[in-house]
């Protein structure tokens, strides 16, 4: 049980790693250029950036971590423990990004975590 706890656990913080990740180093290199030539090699260039790679391979073990997990629990289970994600990205973007966090962002949150209780009864 413990172990298919951890690989839960894996796949939710590695899946809030990749985001913050991704969205930090674009926020430095700027939108996406005009024209569908250009912003393909906009992003094909940000491919090669270490961190973006690196939010990519932790997306790609994530999906390891989500497939191990799946071995171990029903889907209808601990899919709900998949939306976790999203109360912790709202969270960290406050400190790590610089991103507004405001109540009602908060409230939204809460209402995820209230819901997430319900389901996992």
């Amino acid at each position: 049980m413990f172990l298919g706890i951890l690989f839960v656990a894996t796949t939710i913080l590695l899946t809030v790693y990749g985001q913050l990740v991704l969205k930090w180093r674009l926020d430095q290199v700027g939108p996406i250029p005009e024209g569908a030539a250009n912003a393909v090699l906009f992003l094909l260039r940000q491919l090669f950036d270490p961190y973006i790679f690196s939010s990519f391979a932790s997306a790609f073990i994530a999906a390891l971590a989500w497939m191990a997990a799946l071995t171990r629990f029903q889907i209808s289970m601990v899919y709900p423990f998949m939306s976790l994600s999203f109360p912790l990205v709202a969270v960290l973007s406050g400190p790590l990004l610089g991103e507004t966090v405001n109540p009602t962002k908060l409230a939204g949150t809460l209402i995820i975590c209230f819901g997430l209780v319900l389901v996992s009864r």
